[in-house]
């Protein structure tokens, strides 16, 4: 009996250099279909964006730290310090990431309006929501290429609006402003050329219509008291 016990920790401790169990990263699960999110953005779009491209970023960051350190960092942590690994990590752990966070903000019964904190906070730094608005819809129609706009808190605990190229994100050590995204929007053309084609400011104000401001305000809380902000 001892002797199967050894055996079992011996196969976990060696399953990875470092001696740790490896992270297996997947797809998360959706909380809707993929044509609820119409007349804003097409079902198809939505079952494309996360089937194959987000799907695959999920592969190929599997792929990439398959028998490295990087297979026992959770994602966030990974992301932090992605100077540290590959190109693929970098590309791909950012690919998961955002998707991921994007997916949580959207809903088919989406609350039209921040409440509480996040309120104050936007009134208090961008004037308005409608000022913010602007400025994330600046943010991603500015952006050169494939990228993101991003709603981040800073390390100092404020609200800032940001872009990062890519599937770079404010998490990374590769960024200029670095905070925890709590807000994101896809401006790769994947995101929205279906039904958009090249009139990106067209996807970005209906954008609105589907994001759900009770997520993004539970973003902010969790955000405030994460120890990733003292990690930057």
């Amino acid at each position: 009996m001892k002797n199967k016990i050894l055996n079992k920790t011996l196969i976990i401790l060696f399953a990875v250099p470092g001696g740790l169990s490896a992270q297996v990263h997947e797809l998360p699960k959706l909380n809707y279909n993929y044509a609820d999110m119409e007349p804003h953005i097409d079902a198809m779009t939505m079952e494309i964006h996360y089937t194959k491209h987000h799907q695959g970023y999920v592969n190929k960051l599997n792929a990439a730290i398959e028998g490295t350190d990087a297979a026992t960092q959770n994602l966030e942590d990974l992301l932090l310090n992605v100077s540290n690994y590959s190109t693929a990590v970098r590309n791909n752990g950012g690919g998961h990431y955002n998707h991921t966070l994007f997916w949580n903000i959207l809903s088919p019964k989406a609350k039209a309006k921040p409440e509480g904190k996040l309120l104050e906070m936007i009134d208090k730094q961008f004037g308005s929501l409608d000022n913010l608005k602007a400025e994330l819809e600046k943010a991603g129609a500015t952006r050169f290429g494939s990228g993101w706009a991003w709603l981040i808190v800073t390390p100092e605990g404020k609200l800032a609006v940001t872009s990062t190229p890519n599937q770079d994100n404010p998490l990374m050590d590769v960024v200029d402003t670095r905070g925890i995204p709590i807000l994101g929007i896809d401006v790769w053309e994947h995101a929205y050329y279906l039904k958009y084609q090249n009139k990106r400011p067209d996807y970005l104000s209906a954008f609105w219509n589907v994001l759900d401001w009770e997520k993004v305000e539970k973003n902010l809380e969790d955000a405030l008291q994460s120890p990733l902000l003292k990690k930057m």
